[in-house]
């Protein structure tokens, strides 16, 4: 992106924009979430099994519908609106939905059966715990359904951002927060009391309920956008047979940071102290810790990648690479700009936040404590996470999911003994496994920037770079001013939630004030491309006829 910005800039910033304003929401009941999960259930047995057992049919819908179904499905689409019409796309919604509708469900099916075998291979320290694996594999099967619900609700969502409506998409996961929370809220303080560990079981259910909300708050827009998922089985459509020939490539491709989660999580279920007895709690400090790692990751690197996916295949559909290479080089210098200073906040005020967010009830300081190590460490590789995002789908648009998968398996092959190293040789425990994570995030990032750069002639490397020491330098200097400042408000002010609260409220404005002055002094232009954006889009949002861009989603 030149400095300053041309109108495709703006537009894809004012796009990643509106996810970025919307994914802010969902996080935020999101967190909400957490928090009600934390008071009830603290960091003990419970929540580990929780954990696990939401860990499983995400997993997989991590892998199979918002990973490998939209990477390779947002360009096949693009590609048929750009050079056929909007019933032909539809046709391909509707064949994909119901191939997706069968094979989803058939994955449920076999998880459902095999949930003991799922949970002792994720989770082996558990049968150690009295009573710890059973609950596991109970909340396993209740909540294996969510994958058919969700993986329809990701198609829904590719074809809204295909079609240039973002609102809409990125506020299902709202959605899915807020009925989850309140159906499981509602069940464990009714009918949930007749039974043991009725809470739980609860909740397990009310992330089902959560499921259809997500995809029920989408189908009145598809409909609008001239989109249905009325069945229609059709193996022969070539749309679907280019899909699947990605498909399986693209599954493996995607399944790096998933696998290396369930590696971590195995690993996290053994850990032992120093007498020798099995811990209670590394799964869910790790848990709680990656899933605020998705705050700044969601709004940023998500958000990002949902606006840079269909601009990108669009130009690779019409050959106009020299836009392709300019839009991609733009997103990944932004991510650099947004999610460098987030990794430096995250390792500096990081016990703060999980203070103020998480401890209370059954979640002590101790928690928090631990909790934060883990994000600290999470907070390293979370450029690279981001990164991945853009430049992983960026293959599929190039009808590439080979290069994804290789880099994937070589990352899978490294995180197993470079975890171990970390966790047991260099004793870091679950710290250790949280850098691991990053470590290959990082590496696998630096793998697939270079294979692309090389497959469409670099993209504005010697630019990248120069930002990137800009941004580190003016994020270091933050990262001094928000330790010293943390450190006075701990040593002057004492209380339970108090020096967190206060923390937070006077370290990160300081913080955000020095970067950015820091920023402008050392002329990284992503931050006057910002600025010219954010004007651009206040100024169109200030008129009367501009209506509201959510709302239009």
């Amino acid at each position: 992106m030149k400095p300053g910005g041309g109108a495709h800039e703006h537009g894809l910033l004012r796009s990643a924009g509106v996810v970025s304003a919307a994914v802010l929401l969902s996080r935020a009941t999101g967190l909400v979430r957490e928090i009600a999960m934390a008071r009830l259930f603290g960091a003990g047995a419970v929540y580990d099994a929780f954990l696990t057992a939401f860990r499983i049919p995400n997993l997989t819908r991590n892998l199979f519908a918002e990973g490998a179904l939209s990477s390779t499905f947002v360009p096949t689409i693009t590609e048929t609106l750009a050079t056929g019409t909007v019933r032909e796309a539809d046709e391909l919604a509707r064949v994909v939905a119901t191939a997706v509708a069968l094979a989803a469900g058939a994955v449920c099916v076999a998880g459902i059966v095999f949930s003991p075998q799922l949970v002792d291979l994720l989770a082996p320290g558990f049968a150690q715990v009295p009573g710890k694996f059973a609950l596991a594999v109970l909340l396993t099967r209740i909540m294996f359904p969510f994958l058919l619900l969700v993986a329809l609700a990701a198609e829904a969502m590719a074809i809204l951002n295909v079609r240039g409506r973002f609102g809409v998409p990125a506020l299902a996961s709202t959605f899915f927060n807020i009925g989850s929370v309140s159906s499981g809220l509602a069940l464990g303080l009714t009918v949930g009391r007749r039974w043991p560990q009725g809470m739980i079981i609860s909740m397990a259910a009310g992330v089902v309920v959560g499921g259809a909300l997500q995809l029920g708050w989408q189908l009145p827009s598809l409909r609008r956008a001239g989109f249905s998922f009325r069945p229609r089985l059709d193996f022969a459509h070539p749309g679907l047979r280019r899909i699947a020939r990605l498909m399986l490539p693209a599954l493996i491709g995607n399944a790096a940071l998933q696998i290396n989660v369930m590696v971590i999580s195995n690993l996290a279920s053994g850990l032992t102290d120093a007498a020798g007895h099995t811990l209670n709690g590394p799964v869910s400090w790790l848990g709680y810790a990656f899933r605020f790692l998705q705050f700044p990751l969601g709004v940023f690197g998500a958000a990002l990648a949902s606006a840079t996916l269909p601009a990108i295949s669009r130009s690779a559909a019409l050959g106009r690479m020299d836009e392709f290479r300019s839009t991609l080089a733009g997103s990944l210098r932004m991510a650099l700009l947004l999610t460098i200073p987030s990794s430096v906040g995250l390792a500096v005020l990081g016990e703060s936040m999980i203070g103020a967010v998480y401890q209370g009830g059954r979640f002590t300081a101790h928690d928090t404590h631990q909790t934060a190590l883990a994000l600290a460490c999470y907070g390293a590789g979370l450029v690279g996470f981001a990164a991945t995002k853009l430049l992983a789908p960026a293959f599929y648009a190039l009808d590439d999911a080979w290069t994804p998968m290789a880099v994937s398996l070589a990352s899978i092959a490294v995180n197993l003994p470079v975890a171990i190293a970390l966790a047991r040789g260099a004793r870091m425990g679950h710290a250790g496994l949280a850098l691991a994570t990053s470590l290959v995030a990082l590496s696998s990032a630096a793998a697939l920037a270079t294979a692309l750069g090389r497959r469409i002639d670099g993209f504005e490397g010697h630019r990248l770079a120069m930002s990137a020491v800009k941004i580190t330098l003016a994020a270091a200097a933050m990262g001094a001013v928000c330790r010293v400042s943390s450190a006075a408000i701990h040593a002057g002010i004492h209380g339970h939630r108090l020096p967190h609260l206060v923390d937070l409220g006077v370290s990160i404005p300081l913080g955000a004030g020095v970067f950015f002055v820091l920023a402008r002094t050392l002329r990284v232009a992503e931050l006057r491309t910002l600025e010219a954006a954010c004007y651009t889009a206040v100024s169109h949002a200030s008129r009367p006829e501009a209506g509201d861009p959510l709302a239009r989603n």
